[in-house]
């Protein structure tokens, strides 16, 4: 089964599940909603007409009240009301008084005067001063057949003397009950409707994206020469040039190619070199002479030992990960030992060597052998290219960085000539470098090298000129 047509699935199913609960929930919340308003309205009337009868009620006029008389011919009135499209044609109030005893003296459906009332719920609870209220069917076996009571007392200077009832079937409801529930019902499938076109719109768009992405796949997979899709600026869109930087890596465009050629190029000299010496070395010749020669194959030698050692370190931390040895790495420790390193070469060309360190920046966790490595590489650069008796500084801080979380920044500075523009963005290439004053041109391999620490440690390099001369490296780690 596809994946686009598993979400579709999936998010109909959740659809489903969320509208049958809702659906549910709601529905079967208007009917006790709706009779719980009811006997609100029902609790207000009976208070309010308990109130008007108590007088006539405790001077004993119930037969001969006029309000008793109204109250008893108040359902003959005829009405015709539309409320909110149900249409209203009868007044549906029962109203029933009885006195202390629970005995009906009053009913204005003219039916029970004399029965005793006093065990029904609405009456008994009422005469004792409590909330009184019921709900009996006049049919037995039919639940629509429900007629609700709610009774009030009929007090005389506090005293209870009576109860009023007032009663409402609650068939009289169920027409408004079933219109909400219909109305509910049918703008769910309205909304069901939505979501599916949604759903389906979702899905074909998926389904269209991630085809695109299968054929690109496919392409690539059988060797055909493609370019990768428009898929948009999204996930989707991020693993497809996810997939063509892979593909790249894997089809060694951009690594294999330049690697080889650049190697090859590199070893020709060494390797012309030294067999040009071994050739004239088998002629009969002075001592002297055979001895240049000699010391001419040597350096060549280590020459191309020192450039295959450097492509493998180069390429090993390339594929690393993670750090494979994680220690607590001293900070003015390390700076001591690389400074004590470059030291010969520092005398050599009689600079001096300025450090300047925050007082705050005392250890990081990381591998101390590779970054004793990549701040060497950084300060033999400084040193090939800065002038005979100039001062190269090396400062460390303590940075922010853009999400609040602190850095390690270690610079490195020199006094001299600098970058060319045209080397600015070339300089991180494997095998590329400057031509360097007094000095043998180096491997190319050290600045590579520095970025992958700087990367494997949580940081990163760069390098740039200064608007006074020279060129600043700034190393960062993560603290």
């Amino acid at each position: 089964m596809k994946i686009g047509l598993r979400i579709l699935l999936g998010y109909f199913l959740i659809l489903g599940l969320s509208a049958w609960l809702i659906l549910n929930v709601v529905v079967e919340e208007i009917k006790p909603g709706v009779r719980a308003t009811l006997e609100d309205t029902l609790i207000d009337t009976a208070q309010m007409l308990a109130t008007l009868v108590a007088e006539d009620v405790a001077a004993g006029k119930v037969t001969d009240s006029d309000l008793m008389k109204r109250l008893q011919n108040y359902a003959q009135r005829s009405i015709d009301a539309n409320i909110s499209g149900i249409r209203k044609t009868s007044l549906d109030y029962r109203i029933y008084i009885t006195d202390i005893k629970g005995i009906v003296i009053f009913d204005s459906d003219g039916k029970d005067v004399g029965k005793d009332y006093s065990l029904w719920n609405d009456v008994n609870r009422t005469l004792q001063g409590k909330y009184g209220a019921r709900s009996t069917r006049s049919k037995a076996a039919d639940e629509g057949s429900s007629v609700m009571h709610v009774a009030a007392p009929i007090l005389d200077h506090g005293r209870i003397i009576g109860s009023l009832t007032v009663a409402k079937p609650i068939s009289t409801i169920n027409p408004f009950i079933w219109r909400s529930q219909r109305k509910i019902l049918q703008r769910s499938a309205w909304l069901w409707l939505g979501s599916l076109l949604i759903g389906l719109g979702f899905s074909w768009w998926l389904n269209r994206t991630l085809r695109k992405l299968q054929t690109y796949a496919s392409s690539v997979e059988n060797g055909e020469k493609i370019s990768l899709p428009e898929l948009g600026n999204n996930e989707i869109g991020s693993l497809g040039r996810a997939l063509e930087a892979m593909r790249d890596k894997l089809e060694g465009k951009q690594y294999v190619e330049q690697l080889m050629h650049t190697m090859a190029h590199e070893l020709k000299s060494p390797i012309a070199s030294i067999q040009g010496s071994a050739e004239l070395m088998r002629e009969d010749m002075p001592v002297a002479d055979r001895q240049h020669f000699l010391n001419n194959i040597l350096e060549q030698n280590a020459r191309q030992k020192l450039l295959i050692d450097k492509l493998l370190a180069l390429i090993k931390l390339e594929k690393q990960q993670s750090l494979d040895h994680v220690q607590v790495v001293n900070i003015p420790r390390l700076l001591a030992l690389v400074a004590e390193d470059a030291q010969p070469r520092l005398l050599a060309k009689s600079l001096h060597l300025q450090q300047d360190m925050d007082a705050a920046i005392i250890s990081i966790s990381g591998d101390e052998l590779l970054l004793r490595q990549a701040l060497g590489n950084l300060l033999d650069n400084a040193i090939a290219f800065a002038p005979v008796g100039s001062t190269i500084k090396i400062q460390s801080s303590l940075i922010s960085n853009t999400d609040n979380t602190p850095s390690l920044q270690i610079n490195i500075s020199d006094q001299g000539p600098g970058i060319p523009d045209y080397a600015l963005d070339k300089i991180f290439d494997r095998f590329y470098s400057l031509p360097r004053p007094h000095a043998a041109k180096s491997t190319g391999l050290g600045l590579p090298f520095v970025r992958e620490v700087a990367l494997l440690h949580g940081g990163g390099i760069s390098v740039s000129n200064q608007a006074d001369g020279g060129v600043l490296a700034r190393f960062f780690l993560r603290v």
